[in-house]
């Protein structure tokens, strides 16, 4: 059974990264078309770094995705701490309200916003972007921060309290060590849902900006580039460098604890 198991992971594994592994292929292909290798190359490299509209649209997303993910963690903490004061009922009622954007389509949010940011006036571009990606945001973040801030000891607080400490001193040196797990996972989890946002942002975006998705889906209109391929590896490399680091981060912290 041992043997069966391992090879069902592999086979799991190898169903998931195997597309990935012939895009990272197709990455150094000298051939412009697909399934046709003609020789190892750099050439898409270089004109992928050649290629202002793409790190235009990088530097977009970058940007916005930090900015939204901050702004809607420090909102879904705000959030938290308002619920945390409510009753259970009631408590209920509202989480239950700001879950349903989760289960709405992204076309309906994203048509919603661009005809709310339009009623009201606003110019679309990269102000309503942001605020639209701190909008679809929020719930996710809140999801990721309310379990672990019901399960605090209130204790601890009062401890501090009673030890001379100001609301906003406790706060910060009892209440949010124990919160930052749920803090970085949820900081983490919009800045993904941001960067990799299509729906949203292309019926807030305007004209004359873009993100990765919008600008990768402008390109592909003309046939796909070589230098999409080269893109797509260079991104699947960033996440793959920074989720080792997370692991061998993690890792560390559990020895020294347990040392």
């Amino acid at each position: 059974m041992e043997k069966v198991k391992k090879l069902y992971v592999a086979l799991v594994v190898l169903f998931l990264y195997a597309p990935i592994g012939v895009l990272v292929a197709q990455s150094f292909n000298a051939s412009r078309y697909r399934g046709h290798w003609t020789g190892f190359t750099l050439q898409w490299y270089g004109e992928l770094f050649q290629n202002e509209g793409i790190f235009d649209a990088l530097q977009n997303t970058i940007t916005i995705g930090l900015s939204s993910a901050a702004i809607a963690t420090v909102l879904g903490l705000l959030t938290c701490m308002a619920l945390r004061g409510m009753g259970r009922k009631q408590r209920s009622v509202y989480l239950g309200v700001a879950s349903m954007p989760l289960l709405n389509a992204d076309i309906v949010t994203g048509i919603s916003l661009m005809l709310l940011f339009l009623g009201m006036g606003l110019r679309l571009g990269y102000g309503s972007i942001l605020m639209a990606h701190v909008v679809f945001n929020l719930p996710y973040v809140i999801l990721c921060i309310m379990p672990q801030f019901l399960s605090l000891d209130r204790s601890c607080y009062d401890a501090a309290r009673d030890l001379g400490a100001t609301p906003f001193v406790a706060f910060r040196r009892v209440v949010l060590p124990e919160l930052r797990p749920s803090l970085l996972a949820g900081f983490m989890l919009a800045f993904t849902m941001s960067a990799d946002d299509f729906i949203i942002t292309h019926f807030t975006k305007g004209a004359g900006i873009d993100t990765l998705p919008t600008e990768i889906y402008a390109e592909l209109k003309l046939g796909i580039h070589p230098e999409m391929y080269a893109l797509s590896t260079l991104v699947f490399v960033f996440v793959l460098v920074f989720a080792v680091l997370l692991i061998v981060n993690r890792r560390r912290l559990a020895l020294g604890r347990n040392w």
